[in-house]
């Protein structure tokens, strides 16, 4: 099957935006790049850069209608001319895992690193806590805002022998730091397959997975926890507000992302019975909010 690969620069427009249209029309895979010759060296903690100039690239099945995306992205984002962009065809090949090529070592707050299997780390600190990564086909590397908002969280906590819910695991990227940094135990939880494929095999590639458990069903949580992270999106997150805190001990620590900044407020009420919020963190466009249950 021949591909197709959507490519534009982004100029002005916000990334996320750009990003969930691509997605709206069948997206297999959305990357940043670099548009010029401008190289982003490490970052520090904390900090995701851009370049200053920046492309997307979106690629799609021969299936998907392009004009069409076109047509959505002049309309959503209020344009009369889109940005330089082109299509190109691409020979059938293993995409999702493509950018992986690009994936490098990366620092979360004070210890936490994020690292593809085949590198490793020049440790700025004697206690660095080390994630070596293959995420297979599900989300989650460190790249996103998202998840690198909760994975400084999970670095800012205290998780010796805490039981950790991780609602929506994805590759088990926020599982595994969770245990790596200290947790007893941590039931990761997942909707798709692929995704608790993934967290499987990367416990195991970090030897964590005896004391790590995966389930695709909210009803056989059973146990409460006493920190719980949530990196999915605004409407999964508003949806099981009450089924969350119900698993949360009073006292216990909860961080929720994958929420755009004008949802942060609806999202913010749905836990408000439960949960006390400290003030949100934005990165960008999204925003992470974390308290702690009543």
């Amino acid at each position: 099957m021949e591909w197709r690969q959507f490519v534009m620069n982004l100029e002005s427009l916000p990334a996320a935006a750009v990003e969930e249209i691509f997605t709206r029309h069948g997206a297999a895979a959305v990357t940043l790049s670099d548009a010029g010759d401008d190289p982003v060296l490490e970052p520090g903690p904390g900090e995701t850069p851009l370049w200053a100039q920046v492309k997307i690239t979106g690629l799609f099945p021969p299936s998907a209608d392009l004009a069409g995306l076109q047509q959505d992205l002049r309309h959503s984002l209020h344009l009369g001319e889109l940005p330089d962009c082109h299509v190109e065809a691409l020979a059938d090949r293993d995409w999702e895992r493509e950018w992986l090529r690009d994936f490098r070592p990366m620092r979360f707050g004070r210890r936490l690193w994020v690292c593809p299997d085949n590198q490793a780390i020049d440790a700025a600190t004697s206690d660095a806590v080390v994630v070596h990564l293959d995420p297979g086909l599900a989300f989650g590397t460190g790249t996103h805002p998202t998840t690198a908002l909760c994975l400084e969280w999970l670095d800012q906590q205290d998780l010796a022998g805490r039981q950790v819910l991780d609602f929506g695991c994805g590759s088990g990227i926020l599982a595994i730091a969770s245990l790596l940094l200290g947790a007893s135990h941590v039931v990761a939880l997942d909707i798709d397959p692929q995704a608790l494929t993934a967290t499987r095999s990367n416990a195991q590639r970090n030897r964590v997975d005896d004391r790590i458990s995966t389930t695709a069903d909210t009803e056989s949580l059973g146990d409460e926890f006493d920190v719980i992270v949530a990196n999915v999106l605004a409407g999964p997150l508003a949806l099981h507000a009450r089924t969350i805190c119900s698993r949360l001990v009073p006292g216990g620590a909860l961080a929720l992302s994958g929420i755009l900044e004008p949802q942060a407020a609806n999202v913010a009420l749905a836990y408000a019975e439960w949960i006390n919020f400290g003030p949100p963190t934005i990165r960008g466009t999204w925003v992470r909010l974390s308290g702690t249950r009543y």
